[in-house]
């Protein structure tokens, strides 16, 4: 593995455009359970079926009380060595973007500045009649909380299953895979578009695509694979 660390030490240090994506495997190195397949289930609850438009609709209170439960647990947790790491990484880089896909807000947490929230912030909460945003990190959320503008019920600021992302954070997401050198793909199960084409777009406009995974999905397209956990591999990345 060493002439790979030294391979990607080198494209890092020559890069003019660095843009990382990472998934619920870095934040899983932080404790923090990726809600998805057996881990998602809640009170007998699927996550899928709780992160959607109808079932916040439906019964806002069973919704709400399950992104408080998920806010108290990732309030125990602080960022990890990969996340200090990319925060050392944005400050070499000439040009940096972090696309994430986690909504805990670790990366932030760790210092880092230039941060897109693909499926939003579980800190943070959205009116749903008029569309104001707020950041809340109280320990209670009850009574359901309200707008203070308009009184209207806030909902969690994510992207929930069947809504578009929010097209300025898309649109910011592509032109830094379209513009990378180097692409960092961190801990993503490769199967929610769009960010699962982030990669193959990186990779078609000439960037040099590596993959850091214990699991690793694009071993067909990433010119180098570490199948390491991010907090172990970056660190010496940057060594």
């Amino acid at each position: 593995m060493k002439d790979e660390l030294i391979e990607v030490r080198k494209r890092l240090l020559s890069a003019k455009s660095l843009t990382v994506l990472s998934g619920a495997g870095i934040s899983a190195e932080s404790g923090i359970p990726t809600f998805r397949g057996k881990e998602g289930l809640w009170n007998k609850h699927r996550a899928e079926d709780l992160a959607t438009p109808e079932a916040f609709q439906r019964d806002p209170k069973l919704v709400w009380a399950w992104y408080q439960w998920r806010r108290v647990l990732i309030a125990t947790k602080n960022p990890n060595a990969a996340h200090e790491a990319l925060v050392t990484l944005e400050t070499k880089a000439a040009s940096f973007s972090l696309i994430t896909q986690n909504v805990d807000g670790l990366h932030t947490k760790a210092g880092s500045r230039l941060v897109i929230e693909l499926h939003g912030n579980i800190w943070k909460m959205c009116c749903t009649a008029c569309g104001r945003k707020t950041e809340n990190h109280a320990a209670s959320l009850s009574p359901l909380p309200c707008c203070e503008t308009c009184q209207g019920l806030l909902r969690p600021d994510i992207v929930w299953f069947g809504e578009d992302l929010d097209p300025d954070n898309l649109n910011r997401s592509l032109d830094a895979c379209r513009n990378a050198d180097v692409m960092l793909i961190i801990g993503t199960s490769g199967v929610v578009q769009p960010a699962a084409s982030f990669a193959s777009i990186a990779k078609e406009a000439g960037a040099f695509v590596v993959e850091i995974n214990p699991q690793p999905v694009l071993s067909y397209l990433a010119d180098l694979v570490f199948s390491e956990k991010a907090a172990v591999l970056l660190p010496q990345v940057i060594a």
